[in-house]
């Protein structure tokens, strides 16, 4: 017999199944972002309590820089700059990290925490050269510096709205991100980086032999090819993903660093003129910035979701007990059965949904679990018996609850 989509749940336990246990339809939020609020969460209060919310003036033109080892960061920092007009000198983080503890990290090709990257780099933001805009070179690197990231353009958004109409909004700009990302390949990468360190050797004999200049930071990785390949490899695998979902939020392309420096720089200057045509005009922005931000709906949704859920444990906790023992043994079956067409319908006449507390709660959990369920009450005459006499029929009313579960299907090939 084919399957259908309907499946109909009755109140009774005689053809109950195995019961799998309740299971998220989605990856719970990964951890970088959980890490990302408590680090940037910890480093905002800071900031607020040192410097005043009045005084949060970061720069309204942020250029971040990145892209693997050699790729030419460096090379065309101030040529970006130039383009831009920044006229304060690029913040480099590497080198803002000097500690030596961070110093040993470096030396084996590792990065630092992201704790004090975000850390001292927002209080390097507010440094008053930095207000016509900074260019950063080599951030974000890492997952939770790109989550960090978005909270600072979603904190610096709420702040020209709170100054809106005040003499300090010309403080609070409207925030203008620009990613800049030079990529080459693992063989190009670990060259360069090799043919760093013999011009480092070069130019520092030279220094000690004539007294004049000042050394160039010799680095491990530019002495040794199984360091250099290990920093790019560390780039691959944390850096690289970590640029790729910066695309979420902001549109950009890859630029190949791999070409000579003229090409380079003019695909530089077309990726600016790109990403520039994707902004809003100040006038325009300021229009819509009474509109809240998704980002702020589902951040407080999920406040008030949470609030809900842990209300029915202490208040109700033997009708909550029992929806979720619902949710177990009768729906989850269904809905596992349906995972490819990512919907399952079930239907069922259970006296405990008469509680319209349980229907919440229902919808509740499926939501917290990422799912999205949906209720549909309807009343079916159930026939009981016919008159022949009078040809009546008499029936009764029964309640059934027609349940819709959506959720975010896989991706299947079909057969070709």
């Amino acid at each position: 017999m084919k399957a259908t989509q309907d499946d109909n749940v009755g109140a009774s336990k005689g053809q109950e199944t195995a019961v799998p246990r309740l299971r998220a339809a989605a990856n719970s939020p990964d951890l970088e972002i959980k890490d990302a609020q408590l680090i940037f969460g910890a480093i905002w209060r800071e900031l607020e309590r040192e410097f005043g919310r009045s005084r949060m003036r970061f720069p309204r033109e942020l250029i971040l820089l990145g892209g693997a080892p050699g790729a030419g960061k460096g090379t065309n920092s101030d040529f970006i700059r130039k383009v831009r007009g920044i006229t304060a000198p690029p913040i480099v983080v590497s080198q803002l990290l000097e500690t030596p503890e961070a110093r040993a990290v470096k030396a084996r090709g590792a990065m630092v925490g992201d704790r004090e990257v975000v850390g001292i780099l927002l209080r390097k933001l507010l440094e008053p050269e930095q207000q016509n805009g900074a260019l950063l070179d080599g951030f974000p690197r890492t997952k939770v510096q790109v989550e960090c990231l978005k909270l600072l353009f979603d904190e610096m958004i709420a702040l020209r709205r709170e100054f809106s109409g005040t003499p300090e909004v010309i403080h609070f700009k409207q925030p203008i991100f620009h990613i800049m990302v030079l990529f080459i390949d693992e063989a190009e990468s670990v060259a360069r980086q090799l043919k760093r360190g013999r011009q480092v050797v070069a130019h520092n004999e030279e220094v000690a032999r004539s007294g004049m200049g000042e050394r160039w930071e010799e680095r491990a990785t530019d002495f040794s090819e199984g360091l250099a390949r290990n920093r790019y490899r560390v780039f691959k695998e944390r850096t690289y993903d970590a640029l790729v979902s910066l695309k979420q939020i902001f549109h950009y392309h890859f630029i190949n660093g791999q070409a000579s420096i003229p090409e380079v720089q003019a695909n530089i200057v077309r990726e600016l003129e790109y990403q520039s045509s994707l902004e809003l005009d100040p006038r325009t922005f300021d229009r819509l910035r009474g509109l809240p931000l998704a980002s702020e709906i589902v951040q407080h949704a999920r406040q008030d979701l949470v609030r809900r859920l842990d209300g029915y444990e202490v208040e109700q906790p033997e009708t909550f007990e029992r929806v979720i023992e619902f949710i177990e043994g009768k729906m989850m079956p269904i809905v596992v059965r349906h995972a490819v067409s990512g919907i399952a319908n079930i239907n069922s006449e259970d006296l405990l949904f008469e509680d319209p507390a349980a229907l919440a709660m229902l919808i509740d959990v499926f939501s917290e679990r990422g799912f999205h369920a949906t209720v549909d009450v309807t009343r079916v005459g159930v026939p009981l018996r016919f008159d022949l006499q009078t040809g009546k029929i008499y029936s009764e009313e029964k309640k059934v609850f027609r349940f819709s579960v959506r959720f975010r299907n896989p991706e299947i090939r079909g057969f070709e």
